[in-house]
């Protein structure tokens, strides 16, 4: 058996590009993208995804160049996840809610070579280019129209369908060399930090995309909603794990309590995916907006632990709820539950669950002694994992990656969390937002679990704010639910929290704002608040 071992027919460069080809063949009549009323099906889908393809290689892209995207979820920016790297190219989506400066910053970062924007934000784009220094090479820029929309493309400008026009249905698909070459640039969301660019390669993307379908247990011809932003993590795989499983994407381009439950009755959604920020908006949708549930709708979050209260009122309306653990640096989710009994659901839905089954190891390690911390849910430590979708690394950015991808073989995520007797996870905290009173440190994520609870209360985040005796007390941010009667004042909310927790856990300081700062993907961006703490 010694002289056995990788040849050139068992060792083919995996990557999840090849999902379209083969569905095409499986499912070439069957829906594959719906947007208002256009319907494709999957054999069109694949045609034009190679049509992409060649007109990008016309235009001089080749393998390795970046080629950015600025749009939401729209049946362009679906079929640029397949293809924009079938051209060779890196796959580069730009959060459509960042100001002109950051976008002109991950621009330049990434050296890109084509821009493809929305019509909506052509604008912001355009300002975000001026920013660029004069000796500075722009990135051509292709504008993506939308005939639902009243903005139309400039006369001049070259556009996404009359691109693909341009390309070849039947062109050879640029297929990776190695399954090590990256394949899509990612910049993480900033909720406590600076993004910086995480690459991925093939083959970390072929890995979580059927990781995810197996741990989601995703049937054949699912009809998937896109209420999960496509530029976020690329939509935690799914792009590619919906072309596998031969389902319908439905693509939204706002997302609101409305148009999602009127989306769900017209298409019989059977799945989606979102922040907790989505499962807090359909939870506390006023009666006008709800449309009952033709079936049970799987709902798979990810992010800051969905509150017990909401998961409760989720599982009323209809919604099976599971909860997640990914991060940008692992291309999806790595960390999930599975079967939970219905007396515990809510309460053990908060935790993160088991490493999923392309992942080596998942531990928490004490920061003192680099052991793994007792199972017991009350030591605390950093999450740890290792395995095939893990990133590359941090672009142009060395320092960063070793930093958080070290020597011993481990990926640091920088979050705070606990292992259980029964070998799950909690995460508990980013450790730049763990809260150091009087010597104790306090988990926000606990605090944020009673506050949601308040019948009051719509959302919740409590950051540090600085304090002469006890070095920090928390400090609650606040939005209430429309309609809920009167108002709670802040020494009301605090005494809802000293009733049902610790005295020094509770907030010490209640700031109530219409809305809360968020990502583009819905996180609260709690840097922002701990600013704002700082100056009351």
């Amino acid at each position: 058996m010694d002289q056995l071992g990788a040849n050139d027919a068992n060792s083919s460069p995996i990557t999840p590009l090849g999902f379209l080809e083969r569905t095409a063949t499986v499912y070439d009549n069957c829906p594959s993208v719906v947007y208002h009323r256009t319907v494709f099906t999957w054999s069109q889908t694949h045609r034009r995804c190679l049509r992409l393809a060649s007109a990008l290689s016309f235009l001089g892209i080749s393998r390795g160049d970046v080629v950015s995207v600025l749009a939401p979820n729209v049946p362009a920016m679906y079929e640029m996840h397949f293809g924009v790297p079938m051209s060779g190219a890196v796959l580069n989506t730009i959060n459509i809610r960042l100001d002109a400066c950051t976008i002109a910053i991950h621009l330049r970062h990434s050296g890109s070579k084509v821009v493809f924007v929305d019509v909506l934000f052509r604008t912001l784009l355009d300002d975000a280019l001026r920013l660029f220094p004069v000796c500075a090479e722009p990135p051509r820029i292709v504008t993506v129209e939308d005939a639902c929309e009243d903005a139309r493309p400039q006369s001049s400008s070259l556009t996404y369908e009359k691109l693909v026009e341009m390309g070849d249905p039947e062109f050879r698909w640029v297929r990776p060399r190695s399954e090590w070459e990256p394949m899509v640039l990612n910049d993480t969301s900033g909720t406590t930090s600076a993004p910086k660019g995480v690459v991925h390669c093939h083959r970390a993307l072929f890995l979580i995309t059927v990781d995810s379908l197996i741990n989601w247990s995703l049937p054949k011809r699912p009809t998937y909603l896109w209420t999960l932003p496509m530029f976020h993590a690329n939509g935690w795989s799914f792009p590619w794990g919906i072309a596998a499983a031969g389902g319908i994407n439905v693509c939204l381009r706002r997302f609101d309590a409305d148009d999602i439950y009127a989306a769900i009755e017209a298409h019989q959604v059977t799945h989606m995916c979102g922040a907790p920020v989505v499962l807090n908006m359909l939870a506390n949708a006023p009666d006008s907006a709800r449309r009952p549930l033709s079936g049970p709708l799987q709902v798979l979050t990810a992010g800051a632990p969905p509150p017990a209260a909401v998961l409760n009122r989720m599982d009323k309306l209809g919604f099976t709820v599971s909860h997640g653990y990914g991060l940008t640096e692992t291309a999806g989710i790595v960390g999930q539950w599975d079967w939970i009994p219905a007396s515990d659901r809510a309460r053990l839905k908060a935790r993160q669950g088991v490493r999923s089954l392309a992942m080596a190891a998942i531990d928490v390690i004490d920061g003192a002694t680099r052991e793994s911390v007792k199972r017991d849910g009350n030591n605390k430590g950093e999450i740890m994992m290792r395995g095939g979708c893990v990133m590359l690394g941090y672009l142009k950015d060395p320092e960063a990656t070793a930093k958080a991808v070290s020597a011993d073989g481990w990926f640091y995520t920088g979050d705070v969390g606990v292992m259980h007797a029964d070998g799950y996870i909690e995460n508990k905290d980013r450790s730049k937002v763990v809260i150091i009173s009087g010597g104790e440190n306090l988990s926000s994520v606990e605090v944020e679990s009673v506050l949601y609870g308040h019948p009051a209360v719509n959302e919740a985040a409590v950051v540090a704010r600085p304090d002469e005796y006890w070095g920090e007390t928390p400090c609650a941010f606040v939005s209430l639910k429309e309609g809920a009667g009167v108002a709670p004042t802040d020494k009301e909310v605090i005494e809802w929290c000293r009733e049902r927790m610790p005295h020094y856990m509770a907030p010490k300081t209640v700031v109530f704002r219409a809305e809360l700062p968020k990502t583009s993907t819905g996180k609260i961006q709690k840097y922002v608040l701990r600013e704002m703490a700082k100056k009351l």
